[in-house]
């Protein structure tokens, strides 16, 4: 995987310091946020990199997995603390498999000072991509025709 010149290595933690890990990040480009049930509770912040570049440094005993839905993801947590630190599955639209880092969980990284899209997975509404404006949590109607 070439690596671009704004691609850093970044380490982050759980809560309690039992699950640690690092990952090679762009974070000069937009990180995400998802209004779905489970996004919204756990205030996922995310990026989406290639599990290349991605490393577990400690802790693989301490995590936790919960899986739903159309069980594309794993959500792995830290038993101990309860954070979420990142996740992990396949789907061909995100080019195969794929780790979601939770930068929230990123040592050093003040992601008030990210550019934060955002996604409406909370009303499968994938497919109208991203935007820079959080959507609601209650749906919005549908633009009225134009006749």
């Amino acid at each position: 995987m070439s690596q671009e010149k704004s691609t850093q290595r970044y380490t982050g933690s759980c809560h309690c310091g039992a699950v640690r890990f690092q990952a090679d990040l762009d974070l000069s480009q937009p990180v995400t946020r998802c209004n779905c049930s489970i996004c919204a509770k756990v205030a996922q912040t995310g990026v989406i990199i290639k599990p290349a570049a991605f490393s577990l440094l400690a802790g693989e005993a301490d995590l936790s997995d919960y899986v739903w839905g159309s069980k594309i993801g794993t959500r792995r947590f830290c038993k101990q603390c309860g954070i979420h630190c990142f996740g992990s599955g396949h789907l061909e639209q995100l080019g195969g498999d794929y780790v979601s880092v939770n930068v929230n969980a990123l040592d050093d990284v003040d992601v008030s000072k990210l550019t934060i899209l955002y996604w409406d997975g909370r009303h499968d509404n994938w497919m109208v991509g991203p935007r820079p404006t959080p959507w609601p949590l209650v749906a919005e109607p549908a633009p009225a025709a134009a006749f």
